[in-house]
C-alpha cells in the first residue's frame, strides 16, 4: 500500500515539474507574464509635470524659460540654456563643480531651485571674460597651470572670485588668526580653508593656491 506524502510546501518533484514547464515557455516564446489590458499605455504616456514661466538673468543676459518647479539652477543651466560650463559632480552640494555667482556671492546651484533666483545676478564662468580677455583668476589658473583633467576648473574658478571679494571685504575663515581683523592676509592656509569646498579629483591643489594667489596679488 502507497504512502501519502503529508509534507506541506513543495516537493522536489513539483520543483522539477516547475522548472521544465518555465523551460519550455521560455524555448517557445511564449510570454510567462502578460500585462493587464491597458497597463503598457498607461506607463508610456505619463501625466506631464507642470511648469511655470520664469526670467533669468545670467551673464547681463535675461532668459525667459519655463520649467519644472523643481529643478535646479544647474540643470536649468545646462539642460535648457545650453551654459554648460557649470559642472555637476556629486549633485549633493559636496564637490563645489557647480559653483556659480549670484549677487556676488558663490552658491552650490546643484542645491537651489532656479525658480528662487528671479530678480538675481546670475553669473557662470562664462560670464567672467570680457570677450577674449581673461578674468585674472581664469589667466592665473593657465599660467600656473591650475588644472589636470578640468572638470572642477569652472567651480573653482567662480569659487575663487568670490573667495577673493570675500578677503577684500575682511570675512574671516576658520584659518584666521584674529577673527575682529579688519584685513586678511591671504596665506596659503587661509587659501586652502576658503576654498576647502571646491574638490579636485586630479589633486592639482599647490597649483590652484599658487594662481589663488598670484590672482589676489595682482589685484
Amino acid at each position: 500500500m502507497a504512502k501519502t506524502d503529508t509534507r506541506s510546501g513543495p516537493t522536489r518533484r513539483t520543483v522539477l515539474e516547475g522548472g521544465v514547464a518555465t523551460g519550455v515557455l521560455l524555448a517557445t516564446g511564449i510570454p510567462i507574464y502578460a500585462e493587464p489590458a491597458g497597463a503598457v499605455a498607461a506607463a508610456a504616456s505619463p501625466t506631464p509635470a507642470p511648469t511655470m514661466p520664469m526670467t533669468l538673468r545670467i551673464n547681463a543676459k535675461d532668459f525667459a524659460v519655463e520649467l519644472d518647479p523643481r529643478t535646479t539652477l544647474l540643470d536649468a543651466l545646462r539642460n535648457h540654456l545650453g551654459l554648460t560650463g557649470s559642472k555637476k559632480g556629486c549633485d549633493h552640494g559636496q564637490c563645489g563643480a557647480c559653483t556659480v555667482l549670484v549677487d556676488g556671492r558663490r552658491i552650490n546651484s546643484c542645491l537651489t531651485p532656479a525658480a528662487m533666483h528671479e530678480g538675481d545676478e546670475i553669473t557662470t564662468v562664462e560670464g567672467l571674460a570680457e570677450g577674449d580677455r581673461l578674468h585674472p583668476v581664469q589667466a592665473a589658473f593657465v599660467a600656473r597651470d591650475g588644472f589636470q583633467c578640468g572638470y572642477c576648473t569652472p567651480g573653482q574658478i567662480c569659487s575663487a572670485v568670490a573667495m577673493l571679494g570675500e578677503a577684500r571685504a575682511g570675512w574671516p575663515s576658520h584659518a584666521s588668526a584674529d577673527v575682529a581683523a579688519v584685513s586678511v592676509a591671504l596665506t596659503d592656509a587661509e587659501i586652502r580653508e576658503r576654498m576647502s569646498g571646491n574638490i579636485c579629483r586630479c589633486a592639482a591643489y599647490p597649483n590652484i593656491v599658487a594662481a589663488i594667489r598670484d590672482a589676489a596679488e595682482g589685484a
